[in-house]
């Protein structure tokens, strides 16, 4: 009689747990020799006598032994009768669940809900907030003047190695800065106030502005902004929608000269990118946006960054971008950087899906010298594939890691009814040649594709950027309302890397959520004088640093304090 239909599954088995039992089967049950079994199943005749061996000592299970999950809840079980009680009695869930912790027999609000549901019993009564339970009213913003200011006394504050950033504020003049961009005041507080205590909880890293009430009944922040205390989240959330791209750009354009003085910008090259900040809202107002942690399209608002391609310094970002005109972003970056600076930019790079064949020509015809990839299409493809052995060079690049041989073959490519230089590149790690586009006619081939490799630097800029100061938790369903968050983005960013540049070499490159962990993150006291605050910080072992650079001999003086002055101690434990 011949075998029916799907059989082979048996015969041939490719589960390794049957393959075993089938060919230990072949052994005992039909009295096959090792050799056989071996042949048949794919062992060597060794492993066949393993199997006997373990499966007569009894150390094989081939099958997998069904255990039932449990068929009965005890912990609601003991709690049920004293829960069904209390319930009846119209206890509420709060005063329920405190009696089952002090009978021993816990519940979760959610079982409690589920035994009593059981029961067929209605909602549970919500109990009342007593007064003591409610959170203290916050305490109201005023702008600190000449009499409010303590002569003497201290104050402990558990955010008081915020201060070590004052002194950059003061050398970036972000104080000026922010008054000269024409930014809006209140009657009670002005712009700089205001923005200040915005950048305070941006600085401390707070998600949101609605954290605030984590640390509004620390005086010591609002201090930190010349107020009696932080202001309320109404008032620094309503703040941006205050505010108008023009403002925005003008803090920018004033940015750009004080990180040049500073030495945090040249201006010789900028990497390139968009970063899309997803909403998880429903409004029907935002555009959708590949975002690429999600792996889709979906509800974004897409920012626009420019990072300085030597000293990796972010010094532009526009959210104020719909997709029609994402395109021309590129060009708009470019007059953003003639106006504060005065000179066209040097070189732009940035990957193939930032801008258009179009305004790869205007940049051509403005002057300015860009290096981008160009998308691997089929028919170019084919076109590379053709190339003869002689047209690939041997490269060797200047870069730590794996792939730093290479070859390339260059090659002409019309866009837009011109030429550009284009480079194929083989041998970085990738199954099909990398296409470099560019308008660097002149320059060695070996500097172009080490330069392109450096834009992965705003990639991780990027990354810290929303671990440090949350880029990604977006602030509005309005992209004009986000624009300041970003822009405060860019500040936070020279800041942090100008109070790194005062400290010890090892950190230079270090990422701004570092720094907050090992110096600005941690509890000190203000000691007021009749002439200014010194800030006691508390001693810890990120300490020695600061005091190689000199911190503890620093005395600066802060305008927005009515000209009095800040200085650092750091007493013992």
């Amino acid at each position: 009689m011949g075998s029916r239909p799907g059989a082979e599954q048996f015969a041939r088995p490719v589960e390794p747990n049957q393959r075993r039992y089938e060919a230990l089967r072949y052994y005992f049950l039909d009295g096959a020799a090792a050799e056989d079994v071996a042949e048949r199943f794919g062992y060597t005749r060794a492993s066949v006598e393993t199997l006997v061996r373990d499966y007569r000592a009894g150390r094989l299970e081939l099958f997998a032994s069904s255990r039932p999950g449990p068929r009965s809840e005890p912990k609601k079980s003991s709690a049920r009768k004293l829960t069904l009680a209390l319930r009846r009695e119209g206890r509420s869930l709060a005063e329920i669940t405190r009696a089952l912790k002090v009978a021993g027999t816990p519940l979760g609000r959610t079982a409690i809900w589920e035994v009593v549901g059981e029961e067929g019993l209605g909602r549970l009564p919500v109990e009342a907030s007593t007064p003591a339970s409610r959170a203290l009213p916050a305490p109201k913003a005023q702008r600190l003047g000449a009499g409010d200011w303590p002569r003497e006394g201290t104050l402990s504050s558990e955010h008081a190695g915020l201060f070590l950033l004052v002194p950059e504020l003061l050398e970036l003049d972000v104080a000026g800065l922010l008054s000269a961009a024409g930014y809006p005041g209140t009657r009670q507080l002005t712009a700089v106030n205001s923005l200040l205590a915005l950048l305070a909880l941006k600085l401390y890293e707070r998600r949101r502005r609605s954290h605030v009430y984590d640390v509004v009944h620390d005086t010591a922040l609002g201090v930190f902004c010349g107020l009696t205390a932080l202001p309320k989240r109404s008032h620094l959330s309503g703040y941006s929608y205050r505010t108008t791209r023009a403002q925005n750009q003008a803090l920018l354009e004033a940015l750009v000269p004080r990180q040049q003085a500073a030495g945090l910008i040249d201006g010789e090259s900028f990497n390139l990118d968009f970063h899309a900040i997803m909403s998880y809202g429903e409004d029907q107002i935002l555009e959708e946006h590949y975002v690429p942690r999600r792996s889709q399209r979906t509800r974004a608002v897409l920012t626009f960054f420019a990072q300085d391609g030597r000293h990796a310094t972010l010094c532009y970002a526009n959210t104020d971008i719909n997709k029609a005109e994402q395109a021309h972003e590129i060009i708009r970056f470019c007059e953003f950087w003639q106006a504060s600076s005065g000179q066209q930019p040097g070189l732009l790079v940035f990957d193939s899906t930032l801008t258009t064949h179009a305004e790869l020509a205007e940049l051509d015809d403005r002057g300015i010298g860009f290096i981008t990839l160009r998308r691997r299409g089929g028919t170019l493809m084919d076109q590379v594939a053709k190339l003869p052995a002689d047209a690939w060079q041997p490269v060797r690049l200047e870069r730590p890691g794996k792939h730093r041989d290479v070859t390339v073959a260059e090659m002409t490519a019309t866009l837009a009814k011109r030429q550009f230089r284009q480079l194929a590149v083989n041998g970085l790690g990738r199954d099909q040649p990398t296409l470099l586009l560019t308008n660097q006619r002149d320059r060695p081939a070996k500097q172009l594709i080490e330069r392109y490799a450096k834009r992965w630097i705003i990639e991780n800029q990027l990354a810290s950027q929303i671990r440090a100061f949350h880029l990604d938790a977006l602030t509005s369903q309005v992209p004009i309302a986000v624009d300041l968050d970003t822009t405060l983005s860019v500040l936070c960013d020279s800041i942090y890397r100008m109070f790194a540049r005062r400290l010890h070499n090892g950190y230079q490159t270090a990422t701004p959520d570092t720094i907050f962990r090992h110096f600005i993150e941690g509890p000190g006291e203000l000691r007021f004088t009749p002439d200014g605050i010194n800030v006691a910080l508390r001693a810890r072992a990120h300490t020695p640093v600061l005091l190689d650079a000199g911190y503890h001999k620093q005395t600066t003086t802060i305008p927005w304090w009515d000209g009095r002055e800040l200085s650092f101690s750091f007493p013992p434990a």
